[in-house]
């Protein structure tokens, strides 16, 4: 039995993610802030869950060290855990930034860090880094979380090119806003004096909230998709990107170039 370890499993793709693996046989280890979150997971033989702050260094240590004395083999690990932030650059509080910052992109640079001497003694392993569109393209009002899924792109690639010798695999996932939790904690700058700031943050609401509704069918698909990425590893690093408007986006970006791409972007957000 292939054994799992995904952050960020108490809700949403992180929670789906950890029982359509337990569903296909998988040993599915899911991590989360707190164990009061696991209740959902408790009818689940082949779930095992571990409390886990990925933003801290000793608790990242202290959740390896209790797994791996517990479990003789880890397969893939991936980092799920992920929040976001939607926020004009002035506006920004730096308690958020730092938040977003130590989970999004520390996060997943601590996690790697703890798992790579794991993988290499057992000669093989797989790291499935779940970032976004907003790793390959800029839209308005990301400035932080694109920052961070870019970091996250960016991380990923390097970090493949030093694990080669060693058959561990690492990939990148990206896809667009799809129905989760994820959109409905995303912390967002107040309503300030400034009416610019403002019109622009509903307009931006409402082009993620159409476009989430939208994608209903699109969680299921992220899901099979890394269910069949870990189930074929890729010796070379791959970025994998899922779901119409994040194909979309990414193709454009690429064949427009910078400037006709902002430009198209310019008219559909400030029209």
């Amino acid at each position: 039995m292939k054994t799992v370890l995904i952050t960020g499993a108490c809700g949403g793709i992180g929670k789906a993610t950890a029982i359509y693996f337990a569903n296909k046989g998988w040993f599915v280890i899911a991590t989360m802030l707190c164990l009061e979150q696991a209740k959902d997971f408790e009818n689940y033989e082949n779930i095992a869950c571990f409390a886990l702050d990925v933003s801290s260094t000793e608790s990242i240590k202290k959740c390896k060290n209790e797994i791996v004395e517990k479990y003789s083999q880890i397969d893939t690990v991936i980092n799920n855990a992920g929040v976001g932030y939607r926020s004009f650059v002035e506006l920004a509080h730096d308690k958020e930034i730092d938040r977003i910052v130590e989970i999004n992109w520390l996060g997943v640079v601590k996690v790697c860090r703890a798992f790579i001497p794991v993988f290499r003694k057992q000669k093989k392993g797989q790291f499935i880094n779940i970032t976004s569109i907003a790793g390959l393209v800029n839209l308005p009002l990301g400035s932080f979380y694109h920052s961070t899924k870019h970091a996250v792109e960016s991380f990923s690639e390097c970090m493949a090119y030093e694990l080669l010798d060693f058959n561990i695999s690492v990939a990148t996932v990206q896809f667009g806003n799809t129905p989760s939790n994820f959109q409905k904690n995303v912390v967002k700058s107040n309503t300030t004096s400034i009416t610019s700031y403002n019109e622009l943050m509903k307009k931006i609401d409402g082009v993620l909230a159409k476009k989430t509704k939208k994608n209903t069918d699109l969680k299921q698909k992220i899901i099979e998709e890394l269910f069949n990425i870990a189930e074929n590893p890729s010796k070379n690093f791959k970025r994998y990107t899922l779901g119409f408007d994040a194909n979309f986006l990414h193709i454009v970006r690429k064949r427009l170039g910078y400037q006709m791409f902002a430009s198209l972007i310019r008219r559909s957000v400030f029209k």
